[in-house]
Parts: structure tokens; C-alpha cells; sequence
């Protein structure tokens, strides 16, 4: 069916414009011209569902009943057309039997020109009755589009003819019963798991992890095979919902080509959509691929397709001779296709690849780089440096008193070299997140806000120290009562925010073993503190001992010391270990996702 140039552009803009949610209330202004629903995919061939009427002939102004029914449907919408130009706009008006269940429309300049539901309550039929224009053609006959799912649907199912009297009957137009079949391709089914004995042979393959087995439970696979002017292309992956992949031309979603594998209702259904920022995918009416073949088994799901490589008759399909960036994501649907937010960030390819040139067998990165060197150096800082830092100032400086290192005491170049780094990896990391995005970011959550509480602080704590008082003066005890106040609520911050920061899409280390990991590594700190403590009160009573001899007194404390000292540094060595050892694993994480 040909439609004006105009209305073919109206109705493309704002089908992109509309959520795939589609339009639960009935406002389908959008399908006053070709009566398509904007759901993507194609409709069905043979309907379920009937128009009767109650009368064959009318007069300009008369009144005739109009009724919808058939097994449940969710949404409708009825039209009355010339019956010899069906692709002329609406005839005549309607008047509602029924105000909770229908609506009337306005299409083009006839008011209350169609009708459609209100709501997506199942129902079993509908009445209405169409009112005859004072212009009506001599043939005017009724169509309806009726939604039994969201991806379940016929468009233009023909009704009854009605004529004005004394006329012939007309020749129904044959394209109004083949529209429906020139976007419906057959489907077949896959019979085993993708193989990537090609890859990088003759196919361009994208695997996650990477050099996974297609066959099994845990890996995403893509691959493209060019076949002369088309391209062969098979996806998998351990997915109960969808899986999809895009092509864009950067690694940010927006203006995107991207294809869709949906289970619905254990079968999978196949479309092409346009991503449009950070919003869901908007589905195509028409279908531009073709061989399409699908499998579910054991939690994975499967489909391939073929497409040419180029397309200059579909709006938003990308040629395949270009480099793109390629997306790969998975997620949940609902009843009926409904697709769900992906929880966790797509895989993105590190750079722009052409599908129909070297084969090549690469994987991905579901985190940017830049979100990946922001969570390694702040688990540096906060982990390592900083913890190992506290613990030194806290319990070594009797250790280290008599030793100095560039003219200052052990203890204290040590502590403020390793604070000055954990001040120089925290800005790093802290700039890394905003040059990424381009700016502030409204999809983290809290995260940001914490951390810029957690940056003042840590800046504010070494120009606090730049003014401290000397040992002995009055506002000494002031001055370290604001210091570890200060250093306290910014580690006790960094910990909730590095929490809150490891789930969050651009990252999401595994879960939920970055939780438990991060619980041990709080818990260690805290145990090998409060074994300080106890050996630091211990130590104090054990030399309080008072004795007559005040040799044995001093002999006393100088073993005391001695074996305190020992103890100390055995711990802090320990301690030093097993901070390292939750670094590496964090960072082996990060390295991974």
C-alpha cells in the first residue's frame, strides 16, 4: 500500500517518538493513516475477529451499528473508508455505545473519524455506531486493527461493504488483503548451539569472555558472515528475556541500528529497532531481515537472520561496509515482548569495527575504561593507602619514634607519604567519571554526591594538617580531635560509596561476591584495629606494674617495649597482605567485566 509522502513521514516521526510500551489508552492518533500499531514486528495473517453490521444500505445521516468481536483482545481501532480507495482517509463520524470501553478519535479534519479503546482490559466485543457524512462515497466499508497482545495483532481486518442505494456493488482492492504478508517471512528453528570454529576465518565474531564456547551456559556470542551482498548473523547467550545488539557510531546509546531476539511465551520473535538516547527501543513496523531461525534450550537463547548490506529502503538501518561500535546486551521480558531495562551495562567493543571486512574474533568490555581506572585507583586509595596509613599513625609512633627519615620521625613521613597518595589517586580518579560523561551523571544515584563529599574531605584533611599547632600548645588536642574526626567520616563515606558504586551499570562488579568482599575487607580493618587496641591497653597495664626496684621497673618496660614493638610489626605485616590481597581481587574483577 503507497501512502503520501507526507503521512508516511508523520507517521515514521512519531512512531519514533512513542515507548514501546505502545498505547495502553487508546491514543492512536499515530495509526489514523495505515491502522499499524506501533509495537514493531509483523501482523498476523488470518483474523480472529469480525465486523457485522445492521444494515447494508444507508443515507447521508443515518445511523448503523457497528460490532467488534472475538476471542479476548487487549486494543482496537475501527475506521469506515471508501470501500473503493481504502487508502483514502476516514468516512463519516461515531457515536460510542459504550464510553468506558471506546473512545472516539480524530483523523485528519473529520472529527470523531475513528475509535479505539481506553484501556488494556480484555474485552470480547465492541458496539458503535457509525454516522453517514452528507458526502459519503457510494461504498463505504469498515476496517479495524484489533491487539490481542502487544505483539500479537491484525491490521485492516475488512468488514461488511455498506452502499448508498441504487448502486453496484464494488470490486474490493486486492493490496488491502496482501498488506499484511509482504513483512511476514517464514520462520525455522535451530537445531544446535553456534559454533566459533570460523571465527576469525571467515566469520567476525564477538565473544564474551573472551574465546567462550557458544555452546555454553555463560557466553554471549555475535558473529557475521558476509554471503555476497548479505550478511549472515547468529546470536546466543544465557538469556530468559532478550538479547540484542546495535550498531552505533559511538559508545553512547542514541541514533542507533539496533535487532532484537524476544522470548514470547517460549517462541522468539525477531525485529529490527531505532535507539533513541537512553530510552527503550522503538520497533520497527517493517521487517528487513530475512531467513530467521531461533532455538531455546537449558536458559540460552538463540536466534540468526540475514540482511543485506545495504538498505536504502528502511529508515535507520545502518550499511554494513561502515565501522561501527557494536553494543551487545541482555534482559527481561514480560508477557506479550514487553522488553525491560538491560540491569547491568551493554557489552561495547573497544573501538569501531566493519562486520563485512577481516574476519575477526574479539570481545568486549561491559565497562568503559575510564569507569574501570576510576574504581581500580580508588580501591587503591582506599584500601591500601590510606588504611595502611591510619594504622601507622595510630599505633606506631612509640614504634618508630627514634627513627627518622629526612629529618622527621618514621612514623609520620610515613603516614603523610601515603596520605598525600591517597590524595593524589582520589582526585585522578575523582575527574575520570566527569570526562566520560561529558558532565554530571543522573543515572548513579548517590554515588556522585558521596563522592564529591568524600573528594572535599579528602582535600580539607592535608590543609587542615598544614596548620597544625605544635605538640606541646593549647589547641593541639582541638586540632587532633578535627583530624581524625575529618579522616574518619571520609573513609567511613568511601566505604558506603565504593558499596554503592560497585552495582551500578557502568561497572557492576560480580554479585554478589564485590558485596561479601567488601564486608571482609571492612571487617578485617576493624579486626586488626581492635587487636591493636587490646595489645596497646594490654601493654600500658602490664608496664604499670609497680615494683621497688626502679631497675627492674625500667628493665620491665624496655622488655615490655621490646616485645609490644614485635608484635606490631608482625601485624602490620600481616595486615599489609591482606590488604593487598583483597586489592588484587577487586582488581582482577574490574580487569574482567
Amino acid at each position: 500500500m503507497e501512502l503520501p509522502g507526507i503521512a508516511v513521514a508523520v507517521w515514521m516521526f512519531v512512531c519514533l517518538c512513542a515507548s514501546v510500551v505502545g498505547y495502553p489508552n487508546g491514543k492512536v492518533r499515530v495509526a489514523c493513516t495505515n491502522m499499524i500499531p506501533c509495537h514493531g514486528g509483523s501482523p498476523q495473517l488470518s483474523p480472529e475477529h469480525t465486523i457485522t453490521v445492521n444494515g447494508t444500505e444507508f443515507k447521508p445521516g443515518d445511523s448503523i451499528e457497528v460490532h467488534l468481536s472475538g476471542p479476548d483482545f487487549e486494543g482496537f481501532f475501527i475506521q469506515a473508508r471508501d470501500a473503493e480507495h481504502l487508502d483514502s482517509p476516514a468516512v463519516g463520524s461515531f457515536a460510542l455505545a459504550d464510553r468506558r470501553r471506546a473512545q472516539l478519535l480524530t483523523c485528519g479534519r473529520t472529527k470523531n473519524s475513528a475509535v479505539s479503546h481506553t484501556s488494556k482490559a480484555k474485552k470480547k466485543d465492541i458496539k458503535v455506531y457509525w454516522i453517514a457524512p452528507g458526502d459519503a462515497p457510494k461504498h463505504v466499508q469498515f476496517l479495524a486493527t484489533v491487539v490481542k497482545k502487544y505483539r500479537i495483532f491484525w491490521v485492516k481486518i475488512l468488514g461488511p461493504i455498506v452502499s448508498q442505494p441504487d448502486v453496484l456493488s464494488p470490486t474490493p482492492p486486492l493490496h488491502a488483503t496482501t498488506e499484511a504478508m509482504s513483512t511476514t517471512h517464514p520462520v525455522s528453528y535451530i537445531s544446535k548451539p553456534f559454533s566459533a570454529s570460523d571465527c576469525g576465518i571467515a566469520k567476525f565474531c564477538i565473544r564474551n569472555p573472551t574465546n567462550c564456547d557458544p555452546g555454553s551456559a555463560s557466553c554471549f556470542f555475535l558473529s557475521f558472515q558476509q554471503e555476497e551482498s548479505s550478511v549472515f548473523i547468529e546470536m546466543s547467550g544465557p538469556s530468559e528475556g532478550y538479547l540484542a545488539f546495535a550498531f552505533s557510531h559511538d559508545q553512547w546509546m542514541g541514533g542507533d541500528d539496533a535487532y532484537l531476539c524476544v522470548n514470547e511465551d517460549h517462541s522468539v520473535h525477531v525485529s529490527t529497532a531505532h535507539l533513541k538516547e537512553r530510552s527503550h527501543p522503538l520497533l520497527d513496523s517493517e521487517n528487513a531481515l530475512e531467513d530467521v531461525s531461533w532455538r531455546l534450550a537449558d536458559g540460552v537463547l538463540q536466534c540468526s537472520f540475514r540482511r543485506s548490506i545495504r538498505l536504502p529502503a528502511y529508515t535507520g538501518r545502518f550499511n554494513l561496509d561502515t565501522s561501527y561500535y557494536i553494543f551487545l546486551a541482555d534482559g527481561e521480558a514480560s508477557e506479550g515482548g514487553l522488553i525491560h531495562k538491560h540491569r547491568r551495562q551493554p557489552l561495547v567493543t573497544d573501538g569501531p569495527y566493519t562486520v563485512t571486512g577481516l574476519p575477526q574474533d574479539i570481545g568486549g568490555s561491559r565497562a568503559p575504561r575510564l569507569i574501570k581506572a576510576h574504581g581500580a585507583l580508588m580501591f587503591v586509595a582506599w584500601i591500601t593507602t590510606v588504611s595502611i596509613g591510619v594504622i601507622v599513625a595510630r599505633f606506631f609512633k612509640p614504634v618508630w619514634s627514634h627513627s627518622f627519615l629526612l629529618g622527621k620521625e618514621l612514623w609520620f613521613q610515613v603516614h603523610r607519604m601515603l596520605m598525600l597518595t591517597t590524595v593524589m589517586l582520589t582526585s585522578i580518579s575523582f575527574v575520570l567519571p566527569f570526562v566520560y560523561r561529558g558532565g554530571w551523571s543522573h543515572q548513579a544515584g548517590f554515588h556522585p554526591y558521596l563522592g564529591c563529599a568524600v573528594m572535599a574531605l579528602t582535600i580539607f584533611q592535608p590543609l587542615m594538617a598544614g596548620f597544625r599547632p605544635s605538640r606541646h600548645a593549647p589547641r593541639r588536642q582541638l586540632f587532633n580531635w578535627f583530624h581524625w574526626s575529618t579522616g574518619t567520616t571520609a573513609r567511613i563515606l568511601a566505604v558506603v560509596t565504593m558499596f554503592l558504586g560497585m552495582d551500578l551499570p557502568a561497572l557492576d562488579l560480580p554479585d554478589p561476591w564485590d558485596t561479601y568482599a567488601m564486608i571482609g575487607f571492612v571487617a578485617w580493618h576493624v579486626g586488626t584495629e581492635v587487636l591493636l587496641e587490646i595489645h596497646s591497653y594490654c601493654l600500658i597495664r602490664k608496664v604499670e606494674v609497680i615494683e621497688d626496684d626502679r631497675v627492674q621497673i625500667l628493665q620491665s618496660l624496655t622488655s615490655a617495649e621490646a616485645e609490644g614493638h614485635l608484635f606490631k610489626q608482625i601485624v602490620l605485616a600481616i595486615y599489609i597482605c591482606g590488604n593487598i590481597v583483597f586489592l588484587v581481587a577487586f582488581l582482577i574483577a574490574i580487569n574482567q567485566v
